[in-house]
């Protein structure tokens, strides 16, 4: 089984994310802030992250710049407000997978990380 690290400061997304993921067979885990997000990803290696760009205290480019130095395999999708065009070119040269705007497409991010995973198969 797949599994997925969501990691936002919003609960609503959270959740919705971690019910679409559940009901595709993958494993979701989530994370309400940076810290947590790099506490859980200590703990078990997800197979890919979910990572909100602005979040209080660590802020989702540190929190990738952190992931990718750490664990540079793992594929990290960005969420982003809309607007945030410099921070989302600092995450993808920093080695964000792609991103999305919010409010996104949740079928799309879905299927945005299904392909991402089955890349390697």
């Amino acid at each position: 089984m797949k599994s997925l690290l969501i990691v936002d400061d919003q609960a609503g997304i959270r959740l919705l994310l971690n019910e679409v993921f559940t009901k595709e067979g993958f494993e979701a885990r989530l994370a309400a802030n940076g810290a947590e997000a790099l506490q859980s990803v200590t703990e078990k290696e997800p197979d890919c992250v979910l990572l909100d760009m602005k979040m209080p205290g660590i802020d989702g480019v540190e929190v990738l710049k952190r992931l990718k130095k750490d664990w540079p395999h793992i594929p990290v999708i960005m969420m982003t407000a809309y607007g945030e065009v410099e921070l989302t070119e600092e995450a993808i040269k920093n080695g964000a997978e792609k991103y999305f705007t919010k409010p996104f497409n949740i079928y799309e991010v879905r299927d945005a990380v299904k392909e991402i995973l089955h890349r390697g198969e």
